[in-house]
C-alpha cells in the first residue's frame, strides 16, 4: 500500500511540476521597459543578442513617464530603457537601479506627407502652410520629445497658434502613427520614426532648435537575471548595435 501511494504522490508531483508556469520557457525572458521611439531599433538589436546568447527579450513600449510609474510600482522588468537621463536618474538615487548611462542620443523632427508640407525651407515653413489642420504631439507629460517639441513651439512664440490644433498622442511612436495614417497632417517626433520603411513615404525637417534628446538606460535592482541584464546593457553598445543605432539616426 506505502509503494502504491508513493508512486501515485510523486506521479501527482510530476504532473503539477509540468504544469507550473515557472517551467515555461517564457518566463526566462528577460523583461525589458522601453522607450516607445526607440522601438525599431531595439527590434533589431534584440534579434543580435539573441541570435548570439540564446537569451530572449520580452518589451514593453511605452512612454518614459508611464514606464517609469510602472517601475516605481513593482512592475518586473529587468531593465529601463528610457527616453530621457532624469527618470534613470531617479531610479538610481532611490536605490531602485544600477548607475545609467546613455545608450543613444535622439532628434526631435516635424513629420509629414504631401506637397503641403514636403518641399519646403524648414519645419516652420512647413507648420505654417495654410492647409495644416492637426498637429501631432507626444503627451509632454510623459514623453520627453513631446516635452521637448512643446518647449520649442513656445520659444518661437508658435504654441498658442497652434495649440488648438494640436493632438496629443500617448507615445512619440503614436505620434508618428497619427500623421502616418492622415488621421494629423505633421507629427512631432523622433528621428528615428522618419527612418523606418513607413517614414520614408513621407519627409522630414530636424527641429535644430530642440537640444538632442540624450537616452539613459539602467538595471533594474529587483531583477532576477541579473547577469543577463548586464550583459544585453553591455551589448547595447557594442559594434553591431551601434550600427544598427546610426541607421536610424541615433549616436
Amino acid at each position: 500500500m506505502k509503494r502504491i501511494l508513493s508512486k501515485v504522490f510523486g506521479s501527482i508531483l510530476v504532473a503539477l511540476f509540468l504544469s507550473c508556469p515557472w517551467s515555461s520557457d517564457a518566463s526566462e525572458d528577460l523583461k525589458a521597459a522601453v522607450a516607445a521611439n526607440f522601438m525599431a531599433p531595439f527590434k533589431e538589436i534584440t534579434a543580435a543578442f539573441e541570435a548570439e546568447t540564446k537569451v530572449k527579450v520580452e518589451a514593453t513600449f511605452s512612454s518614459t513617464g508611464n514606464l517609469y510609474a510602472q517601475i516605481i510600482n513593482g512592475a518586473p522588468y529587468d531593465v529601463f530603457l528610457a527616453a530621457d537621463e532624469e527618470r534613470p536618474k531617479i531610479l538610481f538615487r532611490k536605490g531602485l537601479s544600477g548607475e545609467p548611462f546613455v545608450y543613444a542620443t535622439g532628434r526631435v523632427v516635424l513629420w509629414g506627407m504631401g506637397k503641403n508640407v514636403c518641399g519646403r525651407a524648414n519645419w516652420k515653413d512647413a507648420l505654417s502652410a495654410e492647409d495644416i489642420r492637426k498637429v501631432a504631439l507626444a503627451n509632454p507629460e510623459t514623453a520627453p520629445y513631446g516635452a521637448a517639441a512643446q518647449q520649442v513651439l513656445k520659444q518661437v512664440d508658435l504654441w498658442r497658434k497652434l495649440e488648438g490644433r494640436v493632438v496629443t498622442a500617448q507615445t512619440v511612436g503614436q505620434a508618428f502613427q497619427y500623421a502616418l495614417t492622415g488621421g494629423v497632417d505633421v507629427s512631432f517626433c523622433a528621428l528615428s520614426s522618419a527612418l523606418t520603411p513607413q517614414g520614408k513615404k513621407g519627409c522630414y525637417y530636424v527641429v535644430e532648435e530642440a537640444p538632442p534628446i540624450r537616452q539613459a538606460a539602467c538595471l533594474l535592482k529587483h531583477s532576477a537575471r541579473q547577469k543577463e541584464a548586464q550583459d544585453f546593457l553591455r551589448f547595447l553598445s557594442s559594434p553591431k548595435a551601434e550600427t544598427i543605432k546610426k541607421t536610424y539616426g541615433y549616436h
